[in-house]
């Protein structure tokens, strides 16, 4: 086998590169110039079997050699995959078994670098001299721009009481929670271009809470709410008629410090939590 090599400089934390690599919605993405539908089966601990598969069940198995969250993450190469079974290793796999792959993130001033080691056999050096340099574009396209979440919830309900109990501070305090165990205590909205809103949450037991807020950019009345929110980050809520009920659509910049998965399980919760309170109440005030 060759060593190859690739750099990239991205203007982005090493925290969002990390992220853009490993989350499984980015790394489907930056991957797709590989194999399209490619992804990856793990737990992302050091130590652990990783699978990286393409939807026809062929891939490779691997072990995560090393992982040190924004710094370094390095697999080690064992064998392939046909039809999703790990199979033995024959005398092909065996030239390329034990190889290595690793990411090493270094960031200054705001620019990360982005440094690649391919252990690659001979008959695949055209390969992945094509195509690695096109995913790591990917992977620095996705990284500087916002990573856009979306969440969503069809509501039976009246687009008047909708729109009411996703506004109004006193219903917003009801629903306004991903758990049972978290709670709204106030809530402030000025629901107009350039207003303000904010609202306090926190643990029922006490031990942590948070003010989320921020400006109103659009406001069309039972269609759509936009907002900044304090941090910067832009979310966009839309409103739209269907057959029976209405769909709501929410999608939200991702931040940084959780994964996107965690995200969006938070968000879609709120989301849900706020489709049982408007249906419940709704159906109980027409009964």
């Amino acid at each position: 086998m060759k060593k190859l090599n690739f750099n990239i400089n991205i203007k982005a934390s090493a925290a969002k590169v990390w992220q853009v690599l490993w989350n499984d919605l980015t790394y489907r993405k930056w991957t797709s110039v590989f194999k399209e539908g490619s992804y990856a089966v793990s737990d992302w601990k050091e130590g652990s079997k990783i699978l990286f598969l393409s939807p026809d069940g062929s891939g490779m198995y691997s072990i995560i050699e090393q992982s040190r969250p924004n710094e370094y993450m390095a697999f080690r190469h064992i064998g392939e995959i046909k039809n999703f079974e790990e199979q033995p290793l024959d005398e092909t796999t065996k030239l390329w078994s034990g190889g290595l792959e690793a990411y090493t993130l270094k960031e200054e001033n705001g620019i990360t670098t982005l440094h690649t080691d391919l252990d690659a056999p001979q008959n695949f050096l055209d390969y992945f001299n094509d195509n690695f340099p096109k995913a790591l574009a990917l992977v620095k396209e996705l990284a500087e721009n916002p990573i856009v979440l979306t969440v969503e919830a069809t509501v039976d309900a009246t687009i008047q009481q909708i729109w009411e109990y996703w506004t109004e501070p006193k219903h917003i305090m009801n629903w306004n929670t991903a758990s049972p165990d978290w709670f709204t205590p106030r809530a402030e909205n000025d629901l107009r271009v350039g207003g303000q809103f904010s609202s306090r949450m926190e643990a029922r037991d006490g031990s942590f809470g948070f003010d989320f807020g921020g400006t109103y950019t659009t406001v069309d009345h039972h269609k759509k709410i936009a907002y900044v929110m304090s941090d910067g980050r832009r979310v966009s809520i839309d409103f739209v008629k269907q057959d029976k009920d209405y769909k709501i659509t929410e999608s939200f910049d991702a931040e940084e410090t959780n994964s996107l998965e965690l995200q969006q399980d938070g968000w879609q919760a709120i989301m849900n939590s706020y489709k049982n309170y408007t249906e419940s109440s709704t159906a109980k005030a027409t009964s």
